[in-house]
């Protein structure tokens, strides 16, 4: 079945996507002194892409500055066709900075500057409340959305969403874990666990899995995050594609490699957006995946999160790729 999206009074489908869009430095040239300037973050570059395939229907949920960098992010969602109603502008705080460096294979690492962000303000007074979220039928937030939220914080926002998920609405969540964001791997294991029972879409890679749960196998991972209750999962895996279960049916997707990669930068945002968008479309799981592997495919051909809309590739019809049902293990 299409992934429901609720009534008339959820907005027809409207989207809301919850975190922190940071200042991003890419293609540096240290020697030379050179840098691309761009602003990025994990359910940012989902939010881009989502409108651009779906478009008047997402908002992004965020608290900025009052600064120049700010007043230019805001600008940049507003020509992406991005609702920026829910995003609250701090009077002392900044946003966050990351820079990418990136190795001969693409394969990238990140520097953050970011422990006093205004995004760490989000639910706080400032911008958005929780009962804003209420006119959404799809609420999609990610790991780092939780982590850079106080704890109190962090916990009232999933308590919200679990009244939300029993109302209708839609809860999709990508792990997304990153070490330094946590103070031990036992407050994001609980956090997370949390998240997964309010879940009702889950998009987690398996290196982050495996990262926050050392030694787990690709099926143990589903097996885990299937017990909360999710009904659908679509555990991304790099170029092997991911492997979706649904309902208790595994689905191993059969993908071809690219033939360029030069930043996988957004990888797994970009094929978040492909699949969320294809589903609410109509789109089965396995179709949904394919055109999220192609949009991913578009994006990690080019430097930086975000690549213009020309080069983006995104179909939701099944080509030479294959999903095959995987007997249960």
């Amino acid at each position: 079945m299409p992934m429901s999206v609720g009534d008339e009074a959820h907005m027809k489908g409207a989207i809301a996507c919850i975190g922190e869009c940071m200042i991003e430095l890419s293609q540096l040239d240290l020697a030379g002194g050179h840098a691309r300037l761009g602003f990025a973050g994990d359910t940012l570059n989902t939010a881009i892409y989502l409108s651009r395939l779906l478009p008047g229907r997402v908002s992004y949920v965020t608290n900025l500055g009052q600064d120049a960098f700010s007043t230019r992010m805001v600008e940049v969602f507003t020509a992406e066709g991005i609702d920026c109603t829910l995003v609250g502008r701090h009077q002392s705080l900044l946003p966050g900075l990351y820079s990418i460096e990136v190795d001969s294979t693409g394969e990238r690492s990140f520097r953050y500057w970011r422990d006093n962000s205004a995004a760490r303000t989000l639910f706080s007074g400032l911008g958005a409340a929780f009962s804003d979220l209420s006119r959404f039928g799809v609420i999609y937030l990610s790991g780092i959305t939780l982590a850079i939220l106080p704890s109190d914080v962090r916990a009232a926002l999933i308590a919200n969403l679990m009244v939300m998920r029993d109302a209708g609405h839609q809860i999709v969540f990508d792990s997304n874990y990153r070490p330094r964001l946590w103070a031990d791997q036992a407050g994001a294991r609980a956090a997370f666990a949390a998240m997964w029972k309010v879940c009702t879409l889950a998009l987690p890679s398996f290196d982050d899995e495996a990262a926050l749960y050392p030694g787990t196998s690709l099926t143990q991972v589903l097996d885990r995050i299937a017990a909360w209750g999710v009904p659908e999962i679509i555990l991304k895996n790099g170029a092997a594609g991911p492997l979706i279960r649904q309902n208790g049916r595994d689905m191993q997707t059969v993908f071809e490699r690219s033939d360029t990669v030069i930043d996988t930068t957004g990888a797994g945002d970009s094929f978040n957006a492909g699949y969320i968008a294809s589903r609410l479309q109509g789109a089965e799981p396995e179709v949904a995946a394919i055109a999220g592997h192609e949009l991913a495919c578009s994006v990690i051909a080019q430097h930086g999160a975000i690549i213009p809309r020309q080069l983006m590739m995104h179909r939701s019809k099944v080509s030479d790729t294959k999903c095959a049902a995987v007997d249960d293990a």
